[in-house]
């Protein structure tokens, strides 16, 4: 069992004060936006033995178990994280694994490099992610129905929405939201930028559910995305809910802290919301137009203790474990590799005390119990 030391990323999005305020240290004035825990290139986690990636590339059978090796190959599939957004995400979605393989083929075939800001696909892996908020968590998810979304634009009185609001009348569910959003982010570029602004001026004088898009353009003025954002769901997870971000699901993430766990992949198509590139027609190739409700998931308990979310992908599973006072060790050994990480209290991995934002990697196979109390997530493979 190792414990980890973790790199910071300090994306300007990120809180100067939700991840110091967890750790229990003084803010530096930096964003610091997320917390990576896991093997991924980019930023592995430390060991005593060497970075995490390293030490599963050398006996990947013996750190990640014969199962998970053989299912998903010599390495972690899942990446874990402390997401910290002090400022609005760009809006974006991830392609399914079909999509991926496809999209990274034919930029490898057309030789675009893998440093370009014009790349959609670094590698060729689905991505579906899960965020656990720790604090009160604000973001976007999903599509709404088009009824709602032409509701929402017409409330706000600005005549070049009108077009848009028609359309959202005018055609069958999927094909509405698909014309409008291939409008919105085709449009030319002064001209939707002055509609945002119309948009936002008219949402903070009615307040009340115009409140998250006039957050979005106070930071992103002129961006088409801000009426991109009219077409999704508006979501606030309190701490302990989570969402399940599946293929082709817009989604972006606006204030809080949360627990994040991912495939092991960085495939992002981006809608706006960004100074980034943003690829119109394959964006639309991955978007799937399916209006639904938002499904806020709570963890179900199990006699064990462990409280677990449900959610439909093998590479990674994600539960928790609030220990009380005086409770008995439970024994969490597993066939599969596990990241565990602390949220509260100073619950004990083994021998291993853990404070607040401490982490550590524990081998498949590797006997672990965790005693004392406050509370453990858990990230592992679906078994």
């Amino acid at each position: 069992m190792d414990r980890l030391t973790n790199t910071v990323r300090p994306h300007a999005w990120g809180s100067a004060t939700l991840i110091p305020g967890l750790l229990g240290l003084a803010p530096t004035g930096e964003p610091q936006a997320e917390l990576w825990m896991g093997a991924h290139p980019g930023a592995p986690s430390g060991t005593d033995r060497g970075p995490l990636n390293e030490v599963i590339a050398a006996d990947p059978v013996r750190e990640l178990g014969a199962a998970t090796t053989a299912k998903f190959g010599p390495r972690l599939p899942f990446l874990f994280k402390l997401l910290a957004a002090g400022s609005p995400l760009s809006l974006q979605v991830h392609p399914d694994p079909a999509q991926a393989q496809e999209g990274f083929a034919a930029e490898e075939r057309a030789g675009v490099p893998m440093d370009a800001p014009h790349r959609n696909y670094k590698d060729d892996n689905h991505k579906p992610e899960l965020i656990c908020a720790l604090t009160p968590f604000d973001g976007f998810c999903g599509f709404r129905s088009p009824d709602e979304a032409a509701d929402l634009m017409a409330g706000l009185e600005v005549d070049t929405l009108k077009p848009y609001v028609d359309l959202l009348h005018a055609h069958p569910e999927d094909a509405a939201l698909r014309e409008v959003l291939t409008a919105v982010l085709s449009a030319e570029r002064e001209e939707i930028a002055r509609t945002v602004h119309d948009a936002a001026a008219a949402g903070a004088r009615i307040g009340g559910p115009y409140a998250p898009f006039v957050t979005l353009a106070h930071h992103f003025p002129g961006d088409p995305g801000v009426i991109a954002a009219m077409l999704l769901n508006h979501v606030v997870l309190q701490p302990g809910e989570a969402m399940y971000l599946g293929a082709g699901v817009p989604h972006a993430y606006l204030s809080g802290l949360g627990v994040e766990i991912m495939a092991n992949s960085d495939n992002v198509l981006r809608c706006g919301l960004t100074p980034k590139h943003v690829d119109v027609p394959e964006l639309l190739r991955v978007v799937r137009f399916e209006p639904r409700d938002v499904a806020v998931l709570r963890p179900e308990a199990s006699p064990s203790g462990e409280e677990v979310y449900d959610i439909p992908t093998d590479e990674f599973r994600l539960s928790r474990f609030v220990r009380a006072q005086g409770a008995a060790p439970t024994d969490i050994t597993a066939h599969t590799p596990q990241i565990l990480l602390a949220t509260a209290g100073r619950p004990k991995a083994g021998e291993l005390s853990l404070a607040p934002g401490d982490s550590v990697f524990v081998p498949a196979g590797e006997k672990v119990e965790l005693s004392d109390t406050g509370t453990v997530f858990r990230a592992t493979v679906a078994a």
